[in-house]
């Protein structure tokens, strides 16, 4: 298998878990079209964005550090484990895709569900998560707008707590909850509020006191990464001069 289509295809493997997984309780629940629903759509995202980053030929140092802050942020979730909704995932995810773009953010905020979940356990929340803290790295490019100011980032942790609650709620809904109603929806919201509530203040913290020197670190790597690029496409451009250029003893026959 190419190794541009291996991690989509790992994508619809943990998909097709999923849905089958689901596919039990909606029968024993008497049958639904959410589910289906709010699970093709979370998968749907979650491959277009992997797809995106297979064929976006990033350079072998973006893919590292990419890799490298995944898995830092999956092993920071992992001794807040114990509180509940509380960890510095986030706010790393949110840097990421501020320095390093839409793509590489959310590939970040993925590795760290799938990474994370290693240690604290694997299931059909995990596409949710992944969705969930992919999204947050993704939209992270949209504060390059504004002048970065640590009430920014802080403002976008705070959301970011809640629409990530959110959207986990949806997997509780979909998965726990009969029958699938507006009403029902907003209990499940209401009844996980105070975590949510816990993530969004967690976030704010993280991004206020750690936020503005971790974008400034991860820009000094990526601004080294463009100079060397540059610097690489001149030496190309050069060589390749040398290659047309003719020499002196074509030239002067005839």
């Amino acid at each position: 298998m190419s190794r541009r289509f291996f991690l989509p295809a790992v994508l619809v493997l943990l998909l097709t878990v999923t849905v089958f997984a689901q596919l039990r309780d909606v029968t024993a629940a008497g049958g639904t079209a959410w589910v289906f629903i709010a699970v093709g759509v979370a998968a749907g995202i979650v491959l277009l964005f992997a797809a995106r980053f297979e064929t976006s030929g990033m350079h072998a140092r973006v893919l590292a550090i990419v890799a490298l802050l995944g898995t830092l942020s999956a092993l920071f979730r992992v001794p807040f484990a114990a509180a509940p909704s509380l960890q510095p995932s986030t706010y790393l995810v949110i840097c990421s895709g501020y320095v390093f773009g839409p793509v590489a953010g959310f590939a970040v905020g993925a590795l760290t569900a799938i990474v994370s979940n290693f240690f604290l356990g694997h299931g059909p929340w995990t596409l949710f998560q992944m969705l969930a803290w992919g999204l947050a790295g993704a939209s992270a490019v949209a504060l390059r707008r504004l002048t970065l100011r640590r009430r920014w980032l802080v403002l976008m942790g705070i959301a970011w707590g809640m629409v990530f609650g959110i959207i986990m709620n949806l997997w509780t809904w979909i998965g726990f909850v009969y029958p699938l109603t507006a009403r029902t929806f907003m209990v499940t919201w209401m009844a996980s509020l105070p975590f949510d509530v816990m993530h969004a203040a967690g976030n704010a913290l993280f991004l206020g006191l750690l936020g503005i020197r971790t974008i400034r670190i991860l820009e000094r790597y990526h601004g080294r990464f463009e100079w060397v690029r540059q610097e690489d496409m001149k030496g190309t451009a050069a060589l390749g001069g040398e290659a047309n250029r003719e020499p002196d003893s074509v030239k002067n026959t005839g």
